[in-house]
């Protein structure tokens, strides 16, 4: 199912994220224009069910705060040398593992709101990028995430209490100071960890309304 960047009808423009609905029957849509709006938000509800979406989410437009909230999806950042240590390292993925990590995370995933899935396609973008990793304590699997730059851009956990030193070793294995990462408010389990270690809010970058579902 492919996405359609640009959306158009007699009431406006939208973004549809479509390539969720095989995995998770889900659907997001980002109101870019619209004068009338709700129309809009009806007729991009109507497409995605006709698709296959059971859940649709939207964002973009202040006409969706009459809708049910979601979630929202922040920004957090934290200075690398304020961060604890650990002793869990990374262990980078490589071709024999990827199935693997790509396994755990589309595991995790489906608990996650606005997770997005990882297709064979994705998981082999990110074997080329090379910012997939384990994150072991002597050989004890303590879960997987990615890391590039400034950026944590996934953590999960596979041992209980394991997410602190998940997300340490990540942090450790970043090439800059301060640090960034993005986290939904609903996954209230991860702001409160990302809290303790010290992760502050420092961005909202959307809100999401359930339109469907």
């Amino acid at each position: 199912m492919k996405d359609f960047p640009v959306f158009t009808t007699q009431y406006g423009a939208a973004s549809l994220i479509m390539k969720e609905i095989p995995y998770q029957k889900t659907a997001y849509v980002i109101i870019r224009d619209s004068l009338e709006p709700e129309k809009l938000i009806a007729e991009c509800a109507d497409f995605c069910l006709v698709c296959g979406a059971e859940k649709i989410y939207a964002t973009g437009h202040e006409a969706l705060e009459r809708r049910p909230f979601h979630t929202a999806m922040w920004q957090m950042n934290c200075r690398a040398g304020l961060l604890a240590d650990t002793d869990a390292a990374l262990w980078p993925v490589q071709a024999d593992t990827l199935e693997y990590w790509r396994e755990i995370y589309n595991q995790k995933v489906i608990r996650v709101p606005n997770g997005a899935w990882m297709t064979r396609a994705d998981a082999d973008a990110m074997l080329q990028k090379g910012d997939g990793y384990f994150i072991h304590r002597g050989q004890t699997l303590l879960g997987i995430g990615r890391v590039s730059g400034d950026l944590i851009d996934w953590v999960a956990a596979v041992q209980p209490g394991a997410g602190a030193d998940v997300v340490l070793a990540l942090a450790h294995g970043a090439s800059e100071e301060t640090l960034k990462l993005t986290v939904a408010s609903a996954n209230e389990r991860a702001v409160r960890l990302y809290e303790r270690l010290g992760f502050l809010k420092t961005r909202e970058l959307s809100r999401w309304y359930r339109i469907s579902g």
